[in-house]
């Protein structure tokens, strides 16, 4: 484990043993001169009620004191019922700086991962993480994940794009229908992110575009010394191709209002092709589905969290996301 990490990873040392852990945030970015934001962290746990009561052992002042007294179970409900499957301990004091970390289910992330039944976790595995405690599922997991965005972002994208276009678009999926980016977000967050770990991006999802390009669906060429620009296959076959692609919950909930499926043969499979009249149609279906997605999650968490961190801390941790959003908006 490089320096960074190490570093990164110390927390864990006064914390229950975990299945999975990564870390995120603005003060990681290399294009961010405020390194006092909090670092965010997702943490995996085999059982999270017991995980809860271990921690509540060791860390009581981690949780607020209102869910602290409910007890591991009232966690783990608040967490499944009420918000997005995760439960957030903000404002945690490491070292003179401070850390939030979510703990969830590694099944129930792995779950996630795979269906995008609630887009929420999975969204902030589609872009770049410092993974701690790596974990073989998860990782499997999520290269379904990094492929269904790829196609989802290049149904939205126009026929020609730069490269820098391709992973904001990827990186803006998880935003789309969040009720917290119209006041409590940095509206330039997105070109923050890209931005700043372009490099990370590049790498995540180069063997994506590179299936992509041997498939013909996609083509490439140099823009600059370190900017590609690619032009996509815009017909109806490719179209239909990339939107088989887009993950199945989300074409569940679409297909009744689309062609039927078509059996085609693919690599001595028999594999499910959704038939589209036309890209928009596929691009606003997408679009559709992933605002609503979005929507509910993020407003169901939003909730949660107000309720587990306790209306205080809740408070203080909106009006810091409010402030950061005014600046952006008058800067």
């Amino acid at each position: 484990m490089d320096p960074k990490s190490l570093e990164l990873a110390t927390p864990l040392q006064i914390l229950p043993p975990v299945e999975f852990c990564c870390a995120y945030g603005s003060s990681l970015l290399s294009n961010n001169n405020d390194k006092t934001s909090m670092v965010d962290y997702i943490l995996g746990v085999l059982d999270p009620i017991e995980w809860h009561s271990k921690n509540l052992e060791r860390n009581r002042h981690h949780y607020s004191k209102f869910m602290a007294g409910l007890g591991p179970k009232a966690l783990a409900w608040v967490a499944n019922r009420i918000g997005a499957g995760v439960h957030f301990n903000p404002f945690v004091e490491w070292k003179n700086k401070e850390i939030k970390y979510g703990v969830v289910g590694v099944q129930d992330l792995a779950r996630e991962v795979l269906t995008w039944d609630k887009f929420f976790l999975c969204g902030r595995l589609q872009k770049p993480v410092h993974v701690l405690v790596d974990n073989w599922d998860i990782r499997k997991a999520n290269l379904v994940n990094l492929k269904s965005a790829t196609s989802a972002a290049l149904l939205l994208l126009p026929p020609e794009f730069s490269e820098e276009d391709l992973y904001a678009k990827i990186c803006s999926l998880s935003y789309t229908g969040d009720l917290r980016m119209l006041f409590a977000e940095d509206k330039n967050k997105v070109n923050k992110i890209v931005r700043g770990s372009f490099e990370s991006f590049r790498s995540m999802y180069s063997p994506m575009l590179q299936e992509y390009a041997v498939e013909g669906l996609l083509r490439s060429h140099a823009l600059s010394a370190n900017q590609k620009s690619f032009k996509q296959d815009y017909s109806l076959s490719a179209t239909s191709s990339l939107f088989s692609t887009v993950i199945c919950t989300t074409q569940n909930q679409m297909a009744p209002k689309l062609q039927l499926n078509k059996e085609s043969v693919k690599m001595g499979s028999v594999t499910s092709q959704i038939l589209v009249s036309s890209r928009e149609e596929a691009a606003n279906f997408v679009r559709k589905a992933l605002r609503r997605k979005v929507m509910v999650s993020s407003t169901r968490q939003a909730v949660s969290g107000f309720l587990a961190a306790g209306g205080a801390t809740a408070a203080r941790y909106v009006a810091r996301k409010i402030s950061k959003a005014w600046k952006s908006r008058t800067s």
